[in-house]
């Protein structure tokens, strides 16, 4: 019976098992005719040195944890020409050299090591009951071998953060016949792709991003191999030239203000764009502009201005002020949106005091602090106290949204909101029919029509697509090729996903050998779960 629950001590003597709590204590000793082989020249002996005593843990039995109490025999090495004198017998399926634990154990705690990583393995492992601190855990999922791979013939490649709010990136590869993850290499750079590459020949088709760095790798690594761009990154890179082009016609996105009807005109204050933040950026970028018109060069502008070089160089690079502002300010929702008709109709009726309309919306349920409602309020003191506050147009991240989503996601309202946009926009005009045509030549995959599209953009100089369809052309290839396949980086973004959460598992602090193996090992596990269910069924 007991060689049935405990087949790994058949090759042992069980001399007494004794239940001691939350404890099963086995006590076993090796058999002396038995001969063991030396670990360095593999002779057989049986002549004793000496003996001593080994304390190992095994799988749990019954809600009890279990403690083998194992003496074994030193033995003496009989070839005279081996360098080793003696040696510790081992019991094959029971004892490692240098093992506290049974093999059974021991891959146990490595399977939960793989799939919870450390603390939360700790506290599964106190459960078992097989208690192990978080540390050991991590050590055993490290000393795992890594899974067997074949250098895939169509490679997805990736950037992902090695940890949140930092800028360092490393490079997830993903097999996109399979879906599953080959490496991930510690860097974001073309060299260290491209040894990659090198290490592993028989790549055929790359799938990248638009990004220089994995085309340039890719070019060094694997000359032969096609690379394919990724149609989402195309289309994102053609929303954010769009959202830069709003940015620059913020005033357009505004309904033309009404005729006055009293005699004496009222003179609105201008409508900010954000506030004190907004207004900042307004004042740095007109400064910068002036300093480099001076003559003065990036580092000279940063010293007068007392900027970072950094943020000089972004705000010489922007042509207005409103791309850098894009989205961060202009118009985004409120807490106060649902009880601003309510304030209006205070405001019109009289009652102009911030703190008494601040308790009344409260009332209504409104969570906001008074500042919100102060701030929001400060407008009407500029206009007459019968007058209506304009409606608040959309913001840029809107109307790009409106411009680049497929015409049936947009409702009848938006779309007339748009319409009047575009008439009073040439620019903003002409460039929705560019979007419109590329995204019915994306619908139709048809690379064939992309050199036309791009000589039309580039002609054209009634908007601002002109920087990414000279974009296109110098990645003409990859792109044809990503409008006229099936091959993308689909797979790959759904790896980084799960990179994330591994992370996510390991609060952030999981260096990049860890990361990897976890990685790795498992997706291997779900290889195996996988083709285990397949059998079965």
């Amino acid at each position: 019976m007991l060689k049935t629950v405990f087949p790994h001590l058949g090759g042992v003597l069980v001399e007494q098992v004794v239940a001691e709590g939350g404890l099963l204590r086995i006590v076993a000793s090796t058999a002396s005719t038995i001969s063991a082989s030396c670990p360095d020249c593999e002779v057989l002996s049986r002549r004793r040195h000496s003996g001593y005593e080994r304390q190992l843990a095994d799988d749990a039995v019954g809600g009890r944890r279990v403690s083998i109490t194992l003496t074994i025999r030193r033995l003496f090495c009989d070839n005279p020409g081996c360098a080793r004198v003696t040696f510790a017998e081992q019991v094959e399926g029971l004892t490692v050299r240098y093992g506290r634990r049974t093999p059974q154990l021991t891959g146990l705690l490595g399977a939960v090591a793989v799939a919870l990583a450390g603390r939360a393995g700790e506290r599964l492992a106190a459960r078992l009951p097989a208690p192990v601190s978080g540390t050991t855990l991590l050590s055993l999922a490290m000393g795992l071998p890594d899974p067997p791979a074949e250098t895939p013939r169509v490679l997805g490649v990736d950037e992902f953060a090695l940890r949140k709010g930092h800028s360092n990136y490393g490079t997830v590869l993903v097999d996109c016949e399979t879906r599953a993850p080959v490496d991930l290499l510690p860097e974001r750079e073309a060299a260290t792709f491209a040894a990659w590459l090198t290490q592993h020949p028989g790549v055929e088709i790359v799938c990248r991003d638009r990004g220089g760095c994995y085309a340039d790798g890719a070019r060094t690594g694997a000359p032969d191999a096609e690379q394919i761009a990724d149609l989402w990154h195309v289309w994102h890179n053609l929303a954010e030239a769009v959202k830069r082009l709003v940015s620059r016609h913020n005033a357009c996105l505004r309904d033309p203000e009404p005729a006055p009807s009293r005699a004496p005109a009222v003179v609105h204050p201008p409508v900010s764009h954000g506030g004190r933040l907004a207004a900042q950026v307004e004042q740095r970028h007109a400064a910068v502009h002036d300093l480099l018109n001076q003559g003065l060069g990036l580092r000279a502008a940063a010293r007068q201005s007392g900027l970072a070089i950094n943020t000089v160089r972004r705000y010489a690079r922007a042509d207005t002020w409103e791309e850098l502002a894009t989205g961060r300010w202009q118009n985004l929702p409120s807490t106060l949106d649902p009880y601003k008709p309510y304030l209006h109709q205070r405001w019109r009726e009289g009652h102009t005091i911030a703190v008494k309309l601040h308790a009344e919306v409260r009332a209504r349920g409104f969570t906001g602090s008074y500042s919100v409602v102060r701030d929001y309020l400060q407008r009407f003191r500029q206009m007459p106290a019968d007058t209506t506050p304009p409606p608040r147009p959309p913001g840029v991240r809107k109307v790009t949204g409106w411009i680049t989503r497929n015409p049936d996601h947009v409702s009848d309202d938006d779309r007339q909101k748009l319409k009047a946009i575009l008439a009073r926009c040439p620019e903003l005009e002409a460039t929705a029919g560019h979007v419109r045509s590329f995204a019915a030549m994306m619908a139709i995959r048809s690379a064939d029509r992309l050199p036309a599209w791009i000589a039309a953009v580039r002609a054209d100089q009634s908007h601002g697509l002109r920087a990414f369809a000279d974009g296109l052309m110098t990645d003409f290839d990859a792109v044809a090729l990503g409008l006229s396949t099936e091959w993308s980086s689909g797979c790959v973004e759904g790896r980084v996903t799960d990179i994330k959460m591994l992370k996510r598992q390991m609060a952030g602090r999981a260096g990049h050998p860890l990361l990897r193996k976890r990685v790795l090992l498992v997706a291997a596990d779900r290889r195996q779960h996988r083709a285990t269910a397949a059998t079965a069924s």
